[in-house]
């Protein structure tokens, strides 16, 4: 008989590489972070945030300003003929590529433009003038991350479209300094100036090139470039070797005609007659093209770098909408910076209304209880009882001490007795007081207890 064959233990061919332990562990322990000079807002901030946007509301909407939404996604060449090619914005700072259609698009590095963009395609000159419109989101733009600057960042914006009266630039002013007044930053000063019409910018900007001919070494490599394409933008420069230099340059008011003079001399009158305190600033450029007229901005008056610190700013753009393709339409706006406003009321430890403590807990024992419990809080939530649970717990020590922790004036309580009959316990949070009330009078039990405790107060 044939022996039989013995059985050889196939061993299986590794086709991957062995990877190390070691670089397994570190990958496990590696984890994902945000993109640099972005920023996540967490609930304990966002009380901060949804303050200051009721604030905002509040101040606005009486003025009729209404909320808009705009796309964060444009056509890059929206940017490149509103903002202006020469601009850093659209020459460093966009975030832009191309779709898989091949279309050029780019993330907003700023309202305005959109806004016009919307105002033009959607015909809202056939609206009642001026168009007011306001709102609050994200832009973007690929800076350097720094103290006060992200690459996404919010701001608050007015648009004020069809209407070229002085009193418009004093209105939107005034609302921007009441919304910063109203969220406790009361050390602010307007700096402001009139960069006056094309026509009257041809002889100062010939001043300019003459003033800047003999210290072009003395300026920032930027600032010897922006020479010879715009010598306006070399006044807005921020660093000192350029403001030091700038410091004698002729105001641009003294060539203001004399339309644009008086336009800007009423505008001083409105703000006075408001009480808004301003500084007239020769200097005050602002950084993009398509500024006319009346610029300002918003500078912290006790920060020893105040131009490097403002909260925000604007003016006038009567050739902008032009420029995009629509008709001959005066505007302004105006952009405060969200970050550096909370950062600043953060600094001077402002004191926000924090939101109402809710009124009542409902507190639960046992799984026919909890089931019990999803009913009765829709019920409780669809009458306009401002409730919270604690559906997640199951210690009854541990939901009273959340009921002291949140303020809360009574707490219902049904544990399995409770679920079984179809009651539930009321407790009077202050007192201990407790009371046994059926299921189907709760909500007249639980708003009869609130309004007591109403005049107890």
């Amino acid at each position: 008989m044939p022996k039989a064959k013995k059985k050889t233990k196939k061993t299986a061919t590794r086709t991957t590489p062995k990877t190390s332990p070691k670089v397994t562990s570190r990958k496990k322990k590696e984890a994902l972070r945000a993109v640099k000079g972005v920023k996540d807002i967490l609930p304990k901030e966002m009380k901060i945030w949804d303050y200051c946007q009721s604030v905002i509301k509040k101040q606005v909407e009486p003025y009729g300003f209404q909320k808009v939404e705009m796309p964060i996604l444009e056509k890059t060449e929206l940017f490149e003929r509103g903002t202006g090619e020469g601009t850093d914005i659209v020459q460093k700072e966009m975030f832009s590529f191309s779709t898989k259609g091949g279309e050029k698009v780019t993330l907003r590095p700023e309202g305005t433009p959109g806004v016009l963009r919307s105002y033009i395609e959607h015909g809202m000159h056939n609206k009642t003038q001026p168009v007011k419109v306001y709102y609050i989101g994200p832009m973007y733009r690929h800076e350097r991350p720094q103290a006060g600057r992200y690459r996404q960042f919010h701001q608050f914006n007015l648009e004020a479209i069809g209407n070229d009266q002085p009193i418009l630039d004093a209105e939107v002013i005034h609302i921007s300094t009441r919304i910063l007044k109203k969220l406790g930053l009361d050390n602010i000063e307007v700096q402001i100036n009139s960069l006056g019409c094309p026509e009257c910018r041809k002889d100062y900007k010939e001043t300019l090139i003459n003033f800047y001919a003999g210290k072009r070494r003395r300026l920032c490599d930027d600032c010897k470039k922006r020479l010879r394409r715009n010598p306006f933008r070399v006044l807005d420069c921020k660093k000192d070797k350029c403001q030091a230099v700038s410091v004698n340059v002729p105001p641009v008011v003294d060539y203001l005609c004399e339309e644009c003079n008086d336009h800007f001399k009423r505008v001083l009158e409105y703000l006075d007659e408001v009480e808004v305190t301003y500084n007239l600033n020769s200097t005050l450029m602002r950084g993009l093209d398509y500024y006319t007229r009346t610029v300002f901005e918003f500078w912290p008056a006790d920060s020893k770098e105040a131009a490097q610190s403002s909260l925000g700013g604007g003016g006038r753009y009567d050739g902008l909408m032009g420029t995009l393709g629509g008709r001959s339409t005066p505007g302004l706006g105006v952009a405060l910076g969200m970050e550096r406003i909370i950062a600043s009321m953060q600094e001077k430890e402002v004191n926000i209304r924090g939101g109402k403590s809710p009124d009542v807990l409902l507190i639960q024992l046992g799984e026919l209880a909890k089931k019990k419990s999803l009913r009765i809080f829709s019920e409780l939530v669809d009458v306009g009882v401002s409730v919270r649970e604690a559906l997640h717990k199951d210690s009854i020590k541990s939901q009273l001490r959340l009921a002291n922790k949140l303020g809360v004036r009574l707490a219902v309580i049904i544990g399995q007795k409770e679920a079984t009959e179809d009651t539930v316990l009321i407790r009077d949070m202050a007192d201990g007081v407790q009371e046994i009330v059926k299921m189907s009078k709760l909500v007249d039990e639980i708003k009869k207890g609130l309004k007591k405790k109403i005049k107890e107060r």
